[in-house]
């Protein structure tokens, strides 16, 4: 390898609360020659880390400007509120964002969530981090709203969740720049998408076997006889007529 060449890899970005476990899995038992880096980024500059070619590729959370990205979405999460495990929410299976009226609720500054109006009142100051909201969330100093992935990510033995009715869901995409749709973009699609390693759109099929030439049947072998010339026994047995055969003595006249 000389200096200039630089090995294939792949660099895939995701944001807080994506698993992206299982696609890495396939990727490594399907293209074990070329490695592949995570890129751990947040929901706010996912979009720009991938203009930036910081990834190849990454999870991201909808909506995003579209301009020069594309995106497939994949899944939409239920939306649930943290609360602590005494709160009298954590006595029934789901509440309503109008049950939140009277509650202080937290709305980080990187809230995933697209809000016309967050829901309750609103506390004196807006927490920086997810994380730190749900310390306050501990702290019994009001509740918080996210999509369920997040409550499991900053899950404590002290708090509990509950789904959320009337409330944004959060959509995750795979997203990466338009004018980079290069064959390892196109590879991860296929893992994502759930496709085989020999369905026609990705880059790995197995390739076709050559085909085995036909053995002749010993009938085949024969060669057909010339145009003219007759290739079987006559219907009297002979082989084409007689050869140097005695020819019968006239009938004496009478």
């Amino acid at each position: 390898m000389t200096g200039s060449e630089i090995p294939p890899s792949f660099r895939l970005a995701y944001v807080p609360g994506v698993t992206p476990t299982k696609w890495v899995r396939i990727w490594n038992e399907r293209l074990p020659e070329i490695p592949l880096t995570l890129v751990a980024v947040t929901a706010a500059e996912a979009s720009d880390v991938l203009r930036g070619g910081g990834a190849d590729a990454g999870f991201v959370r909808l909506p995003i400007d579209r301009t020069d990205l594309s995106a497939i979405p994949l899944y939409t999460e239920t939306t649930v509120v943290v609360i602590p495990k005494d709160h009298i929410a954590a006595a029934v299976d789901e509440v309503s964002a109008e049950d939140l009226a009277d509650e202080i609720v937290l709305h980080p500054l990187d809230d995933t969530l697209d809000w016309e109006r967050p829901p309750g009142r609103p506390a004196n100051e807006r927490p920086a981090t997810t994380a730190d909201a749900v310390e306050l969330v501990a702290a019994g100093v009001g509740l918080l709203v996210v999509p369920q992935s997040l409550a499991r990510l900053h899950h404590r033995k002290d708090l509990t969740y509950r789904p959320v009715t009337g409330a944004p869901e959060s959509r995750v995409a795979l997203s990466w720049p338009e004018d980079a749709t290069t064959d390892m973009v196109e590879d991860f699609i296929g893992i994502v998408r759930g496709r085989t390693v020999n369905s026609s759109r990705g880059r790995t099929p197995t390739p076709p076997q050559p085909k085995q030439r036909k053995r002749p049947d010993a009938g085949d072998a024969r060669r057909k006889p010339a145009a003219g010339k007759s290739g079987g026994k006559s219907p009297r047995g002979g082989s084409g007529g007689p050869k140097g055969g005695k020819r019968g003595k006239p009938r004496g006249r009478s």
